[in-house]
């Protein structure tokens, strides 16, 4: 959580300065100012997957190593989660700039990290898995994703839509991760 609140402070904000700076660039044009805060949620949203994805990417190897049906049940459970991933990274984008092109461009960018944390566990921990490694890796996984919904999701989906039905999605999808985690491990 560290690591992506570090990349969230060094990214430009939209402070009161920065808005005030906007709106005097575009005038009133409220439209303006929402497609760069949006642009913004999709960029920082595929930097943070993208981020979370290269570990995620690490624990399907470390699974797979350490049992093939745990790595099978990680993979079935990142799998179903990618969705709503890729959802997060290009509607932002789209909405922000109306080519879906470029949303479809920057979810394959941020979703691309995956696999080569894989192919990088397997250079690293192909001949020495422990549990210790696999405990960290699951860790900076779990964190990069709560900060990125708590701070920049949550809120966009309360300025740009209904907060609740995003919350009950965040909840819905902890609970389908940790059935899948139960039923196929």
């Amino acid at each position: 959580m560290a690591l992506t609140a570090l990349i969230d402070q060094l990214l430009p904000s939209h402070d009161a300065a920065v808005l005030f700076k906007l709106q005097s660039e575009v005038g009133d044009n409220q439209t303006a100012m929402g497609r760069r805060r949006l642009w913004r949620v999709g960029l920082f949203s595929a930097l943070a997957i993208a981020i979370h994805n290269f570990p995620e990417g690490l624990a399907t190897f470390l699974g797979a190593l350490n049992n093939p049906r745990v790595g099978v049940s990680i993979a079935v459970a990142i799998g179903i989660h990618n969705i709503p991933e890729g959802l997060a990274v290009s509607a932002p984008i789209y909405y922000a700039t109306g080519s879906r092109r470029k949303a479809f461009w920057w979810s394959f960018l941020s979703g691309v990290a995956e696999p080569l944390g894989g192919l990088v566990g397997y250079f690293l921990f192909q001949s020495f898995p422990n549990q210790l490694a696999f405990g960290l890796v699951f860790a900076g996984v779990a964190g990069v994703m709560l900060y990125i919904s708590f701070d920049e999701l949550l809120p966009a989906a309360k300025e740009y839509g209904e907060q609740q039905h995003a919350i009950w999605s965040l909840i819905a999808g902890m609970a389908v991760m940790a059935i899948s985690l139960v039923l196929l491990a």
